[in-house]
Formats: structure tokens, C-alpha cells, sequence
């Protein structure tokens, strides 16, 4: 289902911007963009959206805020002299003019850091050290919080809809039930006028017509059919009713393949053309059926 949920909070001495943006798609497939200091707990983030999504394809971009409290700036004179190094020697060899000026070193990516994050060279500094991963995380964990609210929203708009299509189902249903003992009897006076046309006044086995006719009436019989899909209906609305904790989508999924094969037996089997309207009618609504619960989670 689409949603869209955003947070902010700290990380180390980072303001970071978390969105979270999810369209439907029948399995989860995330997208996630960090900065550069928070690739390592890409891991970590991608676990706990697993946690909480089971379908959709989730877009997560996390974005960092130096904080304007923060220590003023300094030269990381390591990463300077490094820089330095690598752009003389790729002029030399490369056989470039023009000076290297100071300009250019310093804005190149994090020459200038704060004095925090120059005493955690280690990589302990700007980034939070062991506590960033979970700080990011819990910022994640909001914003996916303020995304289930809106998927929640439209979920109960996505079950009115298929209980809506369900109750349409529900009328062709009963209407094919009511059509089938009429069209039971057509087909035996349809089966007794042949059997009179064709022996034209020979003395025929009363009791062997009423075996042929009996037959005839099994091959008919949807009622066992009409059962099952009534089941499943009931089975489908519980569910959406209920809900469970992994999610119902496939659940429902299953249950409308199971209706959709019932119409199809009961369609084969009635032979007859108000019954097969009916049938065509059902699917068309189990096809709309099947199009929504392939994004539901």
C-alpha cells in the first residue's frame, strides 16, 4: 500500500531527516539512501523496516544536518596532507597545469570537521560512535510509525471496497443457487422429449431413464461448489475483520485463487447460460479482488 511517514532526531552531533515512502508491490523490496557516515548501519535499518513491512516497495532517505551548536570547524591536517599528496601526484602524472591552491583542498569532502569529530578519528566522533546505529534506528522506527497510521487509514478504505465487490459476489451467488434446481429440471424434461423423439413410440425402461436422469442431476449439481465459495467468503471477510500479526495479503490471496477456482467448476458443470453470466459476472469482481489484495499487507 502507499504511505509516506518522515522523523527527526539526533545522531551524535547530526541532525538527520528520515522519509519513508512505500507504493504498492506484492513483496518488500527497499530502497534506502543514507550519507556516507551512516552506511554502516544500512544493515540495521533495512532489518528493523523488515520488521514492520512485509509488502511494498519502501523508499528510505535519511539526510544529516550538521548542528549549528556544534564546535566550529577545523582542518583535519592528515586528511589535508592526504588530499594534498594525491592531487600533486595525480598532476604530475597526468602532466596538469595550474597551481593547487588552498581554496580547492579545503572543499573537498570533510577537510573541515568539527573539533568532535577531529578527536574521534577513530570513528567514534560526529557519527554517535555504538549509539548512532541506534539513534538512527529509533528515528527510522518513528518515521515507519507515522507511515503504518496513513497504510492503516487506507487499508480500512481497501477493506470496504473488497467487502463491498464481496457482497456483489454474494448476489451472483444466490442467484446461481436459485437458477439451479430450475435448470436441473430443464435438463430432465429436455433428457425425457429426446428419449420420446428418438424412439418414436418404442416402449423404453422407465426405470433406466430415471437411472440416466438421476446422473444427469449429479453432473449438475453445483451445490457443493456454491458451499465451498460461501466458505471462503466468510473465511475472507473474518480475516479482513480480525487481521493477523504477519499480515493477511496472502491469505486473502490464496482465498480468492480457491473462488476463482469454484467459479470456474461451477460455470463447466451448470451448462447453462443465466448460470454462466452469473459465473462471468463473479470473476470479473474476484479480478478486481485479486488486483487490491496483491498489495495488501
Amino acid at each position: 500500500m502507499t504511505g509516506f511517514g518522515a522523523a527527526d532526531g539526533l545522531v551524535g552531533r547530526s541532525r538527520v531527516s528520515v522519509e519513508v515512502r512505500t507504493v504498492n508491490h506484492r513483496f518488500f523490496n527497499p530502497s534506502i539512501k543514507l550519507p556516507g557516515a551512516f552506511v554502516r548501519w544500512e544493515g540495521d535499518v533495512r532489518e528493523t523496516l523488515r520488521r514492520q513491512i512485509t509488502r511494498g516497495h519502501v523508499t528510505l532517505t535519511a539526510r544529516a544536518h550538521r548542528d549549528v551548536t556544534a564546535a566550529s570547524g577545523v582542518i583535519d591536517e592528515a586528511r589535508f596532507a592526504g588530499y594534498v599528496a594525491q592531487l600533486s601526484a595525480l598532476k604530475a602524472r597526468h602532466d596538469l597545469g595550474g597551481a593547487l591552491d588552498l581554496s580547492t583542498v579545503l572543499h573537498l569532502p570533510d577537510v573541515i570537521v568539527s573539533e568532535t569529530d577531529l578527536s574521534g578519528a577513530d570513528g567514534t566522533g560526529d557519527g554517535g560512535g555504538d549509539t548512532g546505529g541506534a539513534q538512527l534506528v529509533a528515528i527510522v522506527d518513528e518515521a515507519v510509525a507515522a507511515l503504518s497510521t496513513m497504510r492503516a487509514a487506507e487499508g480500512a478504505r481497501l477493506a470496504q471496497f473488497l467487502d463491498d465487490r464481496l457482497t456483489l459476489v454474494d448476489g451472483a451467488l444466490a442467484r446461481i443457487r436459485a437458477r439451479a434446481p430450475e435448470r436441473v429440471l430443464l435438463a430432465r424434461d429436455r433428457l425425457r422429449e429426446a428419449v420420446r423423439v428418438l424412439t418414436d413410440g418404442v416402449v423404453v425402461d422407465g426405470q433406466r431413464i430415471a437411472q440416466e436422469i438421476a446422473l444427469l442431476a449429479d453432473r449438475l449439481d453445483v451445490s457443493e461448489e456454491l458451499d465451498r465459495f460461501a466458505s471462503h467468503i466468510t473465511a475472507f471477510r473474518a480475516a479482513l475483520r480480525d487481521g493477523a500479526p504477519d499480515g493477511i495479503g496472502k491469505r486473502l490471496g490464496f482465498l480468492v485463487q480457491e473462488m476463482l477456482r469454484e467459479a470456474n467448476t461451477t460455470g463447466s458443470k451448470a451448462n447453462d447460460a443465466p448460470i454462466l453470466q452469473e459465473v462471468v459476472a463473479i470473476k470479473e469482481e474476484l479480478e478486481r479482488i485479486r488486483e487490491q489484495v496483491d498489495n495488501l499487507e
